[in-house]
């Protein structure tokens, strides 16, 4: 009887061994979760899944409508909930301000090294927080085939001939809203001493308001209201542009004749993040030269990392509206931080311009 329990003892130990030993190896081998926080449509699916399957991780993408709506969401978790984050360049201070930010180092991404230095250091911040994700410009896509005369200037959507009445959208960001009707009227979108200059775009706005279909972007998709013809024009970003181009030959894109924001997207590794390893390991999968090239002909953006320039395509590098001219690049601006008053100002002009069209 001793050994019939020693045999069933040892067969039971045996069991309850396998049993450890397969949920050992099935915990070993599951996937980690990442969490990226980023615009839709803003990251090629190809490169998700090549990463996914290099590193054995799950990449959670969770997408944001605005830079206020995104700001709200970190806001309400104090920058918590997720590994990295796509932002404008102008919020990198600001967000390091808040201690929501881990400092990253060339130790930590090598591949920082194919980074155009311009680009490492065109905001505050950006150095030691942040690196450059893309970077492109404002301007309008319209319809060319549904419009009389091409669109050429701020003022053509500021103040549109009837066809273009009803048909627009303009963009739900309070910071590039206002830079477009200071464009547009001549002035600097870093305009901070001149309080006219603030007066009379809030006029030019809500003059324009009525004419105005929704303050949103532009679906990049067969779905979006460019493609079907709802709009006939809309102040948009450059790589967005251009993907509905590839969609409907008949939509066009124009930096506008008064120049336009030079803008730039980066990527950031949040502090509160318990895979700050994965998370740098992702950013720097991100710019190994060949998939920095895939990634931009993919998004049609520009692409600040010079190793990924030399792949590239003669015709994508030398078209004018993903790498701009100097001639075009001369009236473009990159956006400055300004004083908390102008802040106010423009914060006051954007809730009255969008009240009930967003």
């Amino acid at each position: 009887m001793i050994r019939k329990l020693y045999k069933i003892h040892c067969l039971l130990g045996i069991i309850l061994g396998a049993i450890l030993l397969f949920m050992s190896h099935a915990h070993a081998s599951s996937p980690q979760e990442l969490t990226l926080l980023n615009w839709a449509d803003y990251i090629s699916p190809d490169l998700i899944n090549t990463f996914q399957e290099k590193f054995n991780v799950k990449l959670q993408v969770v997408t944001y409508t605005s830079d206020d709506n995104r700001d709200q969401l970190l806001v309400s978790t104090d920058g918590g909930n997720f590994d990295v984050v796509v932002i404008d360049g102008r919020s990198i201070a600001t967000y390091a301000k808040r201690g929501w930010l881990a400092k990253i180092s060339e130790e930590e991404i090598p591949n920082m090294e194919n980074i155009l230095p311009k680009w490492r250091v065109a905001y505050e911040g950006s150095k030691e927080y942040a690196v450059p994700y893309f970077w492109g410009t404002v301007g309008i896509a319209y319809r060319s085939d549904l419009v009389k005369s091409p669109v050429t200037s701020w003022m053509d959507i500021l103040q549109p001939a009837q066809e273009l009445q009803g048909k627009i959208f303009m963009l739900p960001q309070r910071r590039e809203l206002v830079d477009i009707a200071l464009k547009g009227l001549g002035y600097s979108i870093n305009s901070s001493d001149d309080p006219s200059a603030y007066k009379q775009a809030e006029k030019l706005l809500l003059q324009q308001k009525q004419y105005v279909k929704k303050y949103d972007v532009p679906a990049v998709n067969d779905g979006s209201a460019l493609v079907s013809g709802e709009i006939l024009a809309a102040a948009t970003y450059s790589g967005d542009a251009l993907t509905l181009k590839a969609i409907n030959k008949n939509i066009s894109f124009v930096i506008p004749s008064e120049g336009t924001t030079l803008w730039g997207d980066y990527l950031v590794v949040m502090a509160k993040s318990e895979k700050k390893k994965l998370a740098m390991d992702f950013i720097n999968f991100l710019n190994e030269s060949k998939n920095a090239a895939e990634h931009a002909e993919y998004m049609y953006y520009a692409t600040p990392n010079s190793a990924a320039e030399k792949l590239l395509p003669k015709e994508f590098l030398n078209d004018p509206l993903i790498y701009p001219s100097n001639t075009i690049m001369q009236k473009c601006e990159i956006e400055k931080i300004l004083p908390a008053r102008v802040y106010k100002t423009r914060n006051t002009i954007f809730m009255e311009v969008t009240r009930d069209k967003m």
